[in-house]
C-alpha cells in the first residue's frame, strides 16, 4: 500500500487533488462493460535489461482483443503509466462497434531501479527522466525493445502477437508526464507514431517540454494528429502553469496547421476528465482510418511559406559515403562535396549525376569557390590550404593550419576556421591574396562553418560546441572587430549543443545553418524563424546550387540530399549587395 501511494503521488501530485473542485463528467457507454461484447485478454510480463535505461525493470500489460486472429498485423496503442482510462473496456466496445480498428494495447509502466536493501535505501523512480525529457530515446526504447518483447508473448490459446510497424497504425498516449512522453515519441518519430492522446500534459519547465509550443511553430508539419485534454484547475507550481501550457500547445498546433482537438474542463491534475473523454478521443484519433494523416491547413509561419515549395521534399542525391562535408557550388551551379575519410571529392552535375574527381583531396573538409573560378579547400590532416584551377591543377596556398572550413570573399581574402578539438580554443585565420597569413581570433569552442553576409561586410562563424553563431565586422584590411554572440540556435536535449556546422545565406539575408536538428533558418537579427528537418535528422553542411542556385544541397554524414526552395542562395564569388532589412 505504501508503494501504491508513492506511485500515485509521482503520477498525480497531491497538490493537484487539493485544488480540484467536484468533477462530474458524462460517462460514455464505451467505458461501461456491455453485455454480449467479447472481452479482450490481458497479458502481463516484467521487462528488464534495457539498453536504453540500464538497471530498470517495469511491468508491461498487453491487451489483446477477443476478435484478434493473428492473421495480419494489428494496430497498436501504447500508453504510459500502465493501464488507464478503463482502456480495455473501451477497446472491447469500440472494436466491437467498429469505431476503431483491431488494436492491441501496450501499457508501459515507467522504469524503476530497485534498491539493494529496501529498509535502508529508496528505489530510483525513472519516470521523470524517461517521460519528461525531450529527444528520441524513449521512442527508440518502445520501438526497439518493448514492441519486439510484446511480439514474443502469446495469448492463452496460443495466438501469436503480430504488431503493425506502420506509423499510421499506431497511437500513443498518457497523462501528465506520460502525455509529454507520448507527444515526444510522435514528434521525434512521426513515421512510427501518428496519433497522440494527451491528458493534463506536462508541457512546462521540468525537462524542456515548455519549448514545444515554440518548436511546433518553427518546424515543418509532421504527419501526426493530437487530442488534448486539460482543466482550468490543473497545476500552477514551480515548473509552470499546466492549464496555460496546454492552451499554448493547442494554439501552436492550430497555427502550424495540425489536426488537433482539445477538450477543456474545470478539473485539476487527475485522470477524471481524461477517463471520461477517452472513448471519444479514440474515435477521433482513428477517424477515417486507414487514411493517412495530413495537415489540415498550411503552417502560418511566414519563413516556411517563403522558403518551401508545396509538395517538394528532400531527394537523395547519393549515399554510401563515409562522411560527407564541404558542399559548395561553382558559377555554373555544379556542386562539389567531400568524402573526408576516403579523401575523395565529388561533383554533382546539372543533370544530377555524381562523379568522383581523379584527385587526392588530402581529406579536405571545407570547400569554397573564389571569384577567380578556382576551388579552394582546407585539410585538417595535412594542415594545408589548397587551390584547384579549372583543370584540377593543385597549388598550396598556406600550411601549418589545421583548418576545418573556408570562405573566400569577392576581394580574394580567405577566412579559415581551425578548431583543435572541443577542449582547446579554436583559431580563426585570414589569408590575403598575396599569401600573407594572419591569426585573427582565438577562443571559440570548436569554430566550424563560416560565411559572409550578402554585403560581405560581416562574417558569420558557427560554434559547434555551443548553440551560438558568432558574428564579426570585417574591416577594410580584412581584420575582424566587434565580435559578438549573435545567432541563437535550438539544440537537442541530450546533446547540450546544436553542433552547428555549415552556414550559408540567401538573397534576402536569411541565414541557413546545418545543425543536429536539421537546417535552422535565422533572420538577420540572429533569431531562428524556421527549422527544416532532414531525412537523417541532423546535417553537416549545405549550399545553394543548381542552374538558378535555388536548390539546397545538404551533406548528411553518409548521404547527400537536395531540395528545391522558393529562394536563391548567395554566392561569395558574386558582387556583394545590400539585402532588404529584416523586421525588428
Amino acid at each position: 500500500m505504501k508503494n501504491l501511494y508513492l506511485i500515485l503521488f509521482i503520477i498525480f501530485p497531491i497538490i493537484g487533488f487539493a485544488q480540484t473542485p467536484t468533477e462530474i463528467y458524462p460517462v460514455d457507454s464505451a467505458s461501461i462493460e456491455q453485455p454480449n461484447v467479447p472481452k479482450g485478454e490481458l497479458l502481463k510480463f516484467t521487462f528488464e535489461n534495457s539498453k536504453f535505461y540500464p538497471g530498470t525493470s517495469r511491468e508491461i500489460t498487453v491487451y489483446v482483443p477477443s476478435q484478434y486472429r493473428a492473421d495480419k498485423p494489428a494496430c497498436v496503442y501504447i500508453n504510459q503509466d500502465g493501464v488507464q482510462w478503463k482502456a480495455p473496456t473501451v477497446f472491447d466496445n469500440l472494436i466491437h462497434r467498429k469505431e476503431m480498428p483491431m488494436t492491441i494495447g501496450v501499457f508501459v509502466m515507467h522504469g524503476r531501479m530497485k534498491a539493494a536493501t529496501q529498509d535502508e535505501a529508496l528505489d530510483r523512480f525513472n519516470r521523470s527522466f524517461e517521460f519528461d525529457g525531450l529527444g528520441d530515446t524513449y521512442a527508440k526504447f518502445i520501438l526497439e525493445e518493448i514492441l519486439p518483447e510484446v511480439e514474443k508473448q502469446k495469448t492463452k490459446d496460443g495466438r501469436a502477437i503480430i504488431l503493425s510497424n506502420n506509423g499510421n497504425d499506431r497511437a500513443i498516449g498518457g497523462a501528465s508526464s506520460g502525455a509529454v512522453c507520448a507527444f515526444t515519441a510522435a514528434w521525434e518519430r512521426p513515421e512510427a507514431f501518428s496519433k497522440v492522446f494527451s491528458a493534463i500534459g506536462t508541457y512546462v519547465g521540468l525537462r524542456g517540454a515548455n519549448d514545444y509550443p515554440t518548436l511546433i511553430r518553427k518546424y515543418e508539419q509532421k504527419p501526426i494528429r493530437v487530442y488534448l485534454q486539460d482543466g482550468s484547475n490543473d497545476l500552477n507550481i514551480y515548473g509552470g502553469d499546466w492549464w496555460m501550457a496546454n492552451q499554448m500547445m493547442e494554439r501552436a498546433l492550430v497555427f502550424a496547421g495540425y489536426a488537433v482537438k482539445s477538450v477543456w474542463g474545470a478539473g485539476g491534475h487527475n485522470g477524471n476528465q481524461g477517463t471520461a473523454v477517452f472513448p471519444n478521443a479514440m474515435r477521433w484519433l482513428w477517424k477515417n482510418y486507414p487514411e493517412k494523416i495530413t495537415p489540415i491547413t498550411q503552417n502560418k509561419n511566414q519563413y516556411l511559406k517563403d522558403i518551401l515549395i508545396e509538395n517538394q521534399g528532400w531527394e537523395l542525391v547519393g549515399e554510401g559515403y563515409s562522411f560527407t562535408e564541404g558542399t559548395i557550388a561553382n558559377e555554373k551551379g555544379e556542386v562539389f562535396f567531400q568524402d573526408i575519410p576516403k579523401a575523395l571529392t565529388y561533383k554533382i552535375g546539372l543533370d544530377g549525376k555524381v562523379n568522383a574527381l581523379t584527385i587526392d583531396s588530402k581529406k579536405a573538409s571545407g570547400t569554397a569557390i573564389g571569384s577567380d573560378g578556382k576551388r579552394y579547400t582546407v585539410s585538417g590532416s595535412s594542415k594545408k590550404v589548397y587551390s584547384y584551377d579549372l583543370n584540377e591543377k593543385e597549388s598550396v596556398l598556406a600550411d601549418s593550419i589545421s583548418g576545418n572550413d573556408i570562405a573566400v570573399a569577392k576581394n580574394g581574402n580567405i577566412y579559415i576556421t581551425a578548431p583543435e578539438g572541443s577542449e582547446k580554443p579554436s583559431k580563426l585565420f585570414l589569408i590575403r591574396p598575396n599569401g600573407e597569413k594572419e591569426l585573427l581570433d582565438v577562443g571559440l569552442k570548436f569554430a566550424n562553418g563560416l560565411t559572409f553576409t550578402p554585403d560581405q561586410t560581416q562574417l558569420y562563424v558557427t560554434e559547434s560546441a555551443t548553440h551560438w553563431v558568432w558574428i564579426y565586422q570585417i574591416q577594410a584590411d580584412g581584420k575582424l572587430i566587434n565580435k559578438q554572440r549573435f545567432g541563437w540556435l535550438h539544440s537537442k536535449d541530450v546533446d547540450g549543443n546544436a553542433w552547428a556546422d555549415g552556414i550559408k545565406c540567401d538573397k534576402d539575408g536569411k541565414v541557413y545553418v546545418a545543425t543536429n536538428l536539421g537546417i535552422q533558418v535565422l533572420d538577420q537579427l540572429g533569431r531562428v524563424n524556421a527549422i527544416i528537418t532532414m531525412p537523417t535528422g541532423g546535417a553537416a553542411n549545405l549550399c545553394f546550387g543548381g542552374k538558378n542556385f535555388d536548390t539546397m544541397f545538404v551533406a548528411c554524414f553518409g548521404k547527400v540530399f537536395k531540395r528545391k526552395f522558393n529562394t536563391r542562395g548567395v554566392n561569395t564569388f558574386e558582387n556583394p549587395f545590400k539585402p532588404k532589412p529584416s523586421g525588428l
